[in-house]
């Protein structure tokens, strides 16, 4: 970072001067919005634009005379370079560690301060543990300070990009039917209203989408839901005639975004209302009359859009075989150009983008395209820009790894898949590196698990060849994936965490499987499949009830000249074979000329 021109140092500089004028200690500034969305639109990317740290995962701090950002293992190295020179500190966390931030605030306050925040943007689950931990030390938390409004003089609007309807065969399930599916829950719950403000959520529940959020086919909204209908608070304009009439023949009003805390705060004494603490805002909490019960549940239609159904689940298998088409093109033009034709990392995206863009169904991508050659595949979140990518190149007396993380939004489904693959000759320590990875992802493919296993329990499966070597990585093995939605979606996630009841898993669930090994300044691995959760018969005559497995999703070929063929089980080997038939047979028929060739050479078995 040029010091000289930074506009950061100012930045930090001109909300220390706020905190003095508003009386305050310390700000902190979240990495959310008001619907708690881990891709935010550009009015809530306030951390990145006072930072300079580009990460979606992050939590900023500033004090008086001090400013310091907290991340964990995944984006250290990105963090460390982009904060450089700002003055911001970087405190390291252990990934999963969303509360460092906190008993950091409450060591360096004294009694008698105050902490900013907005709670606007600040998940009801979230305040209460920060208010718990400021209290103890004696510090006052104050959740009406936005001090974006006072420090950010040309901070973007709300988006008014269009709202459009997920329509059948694509969206199986009827707007109606959800409708009644959720209010059933609820109401058996003994609540009268239930307040929804996660964007995935409201997209599942009416079968709508939009594009107010990159990457994520969701748009800005809260859903009050009574016994009798639903009324949906969405930007004016956002949904035209048409659609208001189509959604009024199922019971739901359109209001305008703003009215949303109006209508809680106008609930009657005698309401019950369930909100979903880790996906609501205290500030939305707080417009509650204090007269009305609330019940704190998760969402119900958190548990049900995470069940795809059958109908959900052929769509998905057929969004797969596309984009499995997509890479064979991409590849195949990938393996002939290099060495002839300049490539870099962004010219990988775009290449990329462009094949899948060709595929019926394509609407956007998943997130951003991670291509990382050598020591940039290293950082899980890195991301080449016109300003720094690498330039992939073959060296002839050292071989290199390119590890490339991609996904597109299909009308349905959603993908997310992760090779890696050499360029030039394979060192014997890349090759076992690559082979403990693969040995860790096929590992899990291959598990079997009592139906309601908590999803933290299935982590160490894909751990264990990698701990046996005295080896680990410092991300989660595998999150939920949406039906053309989030790429991340709960309730499951296959990580470090503790586990918790709403984490079962359930069958129809979609979870990516990704273990990885990072070598800072040398090479990154990672090998990625999405998979559903199936039932697998019932061993033992069922006296032990039911049990799932993984049906593996993605078809992509898995590169075979990484693998140290010697440190693979014979069973091991069968898998691979097995998988490798399968993609072929699957994308065959979908690919042509150089694709063909392609994808018959890399799915020869071993």
């Amino acid at each position: 970072m040029d010091t000289r021109t930074s506009p950061i140092r100012p930045r930090i500089q001109h909300v220390q001067e706020a905190l003095q004028q508003r009386s305050l200690a310390a700000v902190l500034v979240p990495s959310s919005d008001p619907h708690l969305s881990e891709y935010l639109p550009e009015r809530w990317q306030g951390r990145q634009w006072l930072s300079g740290f580009t990460g979606s995962m992050g939590t900023l701090v500033v004090t008086r005379d001090h400013a310091a950002l907290f991340a964990d293992s995944r984006y250290w190295t990105q963090a460390e370079a982009e904060l450089a020179g700002s003055g911001i500190e970087l405190v390291k966390i252990a990934t999963g560690d969303s509360t460092h931030h906190v008993a950091w605030l409450a060591s360096r306050l004294k009694a008698g301060d105050s902490v900013g925040v907005d709670g606007n943007v600040l998940g009801l689950a979230a305040a209460q543990y920060l208010r718990h931990r400021l209290d103890q030390a004696g510090v006052t938390l104050r959740t009406d300070v936005d001090l974006l409004t006072d420090v950010w003089p040309d901070r973007p609007g709300l988006p008014a990009a269009a709202v459009y309807e997920h329509r059948a065969p694509h969206a199986p399930l009827a707007r109606a039917a959800k409708l009644a599916q959720v209010r059933e829950a609820f109401l058996r719950s003994g609540a009268t209203h239930h307040l929804v403000s996660t964007v995935d959520d409201i997209a599942w529940l009416f079968n709508l989408r939009g594009s107010d959020v990159s990457f994520n086919p969701v748009f800005l909204a809260h859903a009050l839901l009574d016994a009798h209908g639903a009324t949906l608070f969405v930007g004016e304009g956002k949904i035209g005639a048409e659609l208001q009439t189509l959604l009024q023949q199922d019971g739901v009003r359109v209001a305008p975004y703003a009215q949303a805390a109006a209508a809680l705060a106008a609930l009657p004494g005698s309401a019950c209302l369930l909100v979903d603490p880790r996906r609501v805002t205290l500030g939305l909490r707080q417009a509650v009359p204090a007269a009305v019960k609330v019940i704190e549940a998760t969402n119900p239609s958190t548990l049900f859009k995470s069940r795809k159904t059958a109908d959900e689940a052929a769509h998905i298998r057929a969004a797969m075989a596309q984009d499995g088409a997509a890479m064979c093109e991409f590849y195949a033009w990938f393996e002939s150009a290099l060495g002839k034709e300049r490539i870099t990392e962004l010219t990988i995206d775009e290449q990329l983008t462009a094949a899948r863009a060709k595929r019926p169904g394509f609407v956007g991508l998943s997130f951003n395209t991670i291509a990382g050659f050598n020591a940039n595949g290293a950082m899980p979140h890195y991301r080449a820009s016109a300003e720094s990518h690498a330039v992939i190149q073959v060296n002839k007396d050292q071989g290199g790894l390119l590890l490339i993380d991609s996904g597109g939004q299909y009308l349905g489904g959603t993908t997310d898949v992760t090779r890696v693959w050499p360029i030039g000759p394979v060192s014997a320590e890349q090759q076992r590196d690559y082979t403990l990875v693969l040995k860790g992802t096929m590992a899990l493919s291959r598990a079997r698990f009592p139906r309601g296993t908590l999803s933290p329990m299935l982590d160490a499966i894909a751990r264990a060849p990698l701990w046996e070597q005295g080896l680990d990585y410092g991300h989660g093995t595998g999150h939920g994936v949406g039906y053309f939605l989030n790429v991340h979606e709960g309730p499951q996630s296959i990580s470090k965490v503790i586990p918790e009841p709403h984490m079962a898993m359930e069958p129809g669930m979609i979870t990516s499987i990704e273990p990885g090994l990072y070598r800072p300044g040398k090479w990154g691995i990672r090998i990625e499949n999405l998979v559903l959760n199936v039932p697998a018969g019932t061993p033992a005559n069922g006296e032990f009830g039911e049990f799932l497995e993984f049906e593996t999703l993605t078809l992509c070929p898995i590169d075979t000249r990484c693998i140290a063929r010697g440190l693979l089980r014979a069973d091991e080997v069968d898998w691979l074979n097995r998988y490798h038939a399968l993609v072929r047979e699957r994308l065959a028929p979908l690919v042509s000329g150089a694709a063909l060739a392609w994808l018959t050479a890399r799915t020869q078995p071993i």
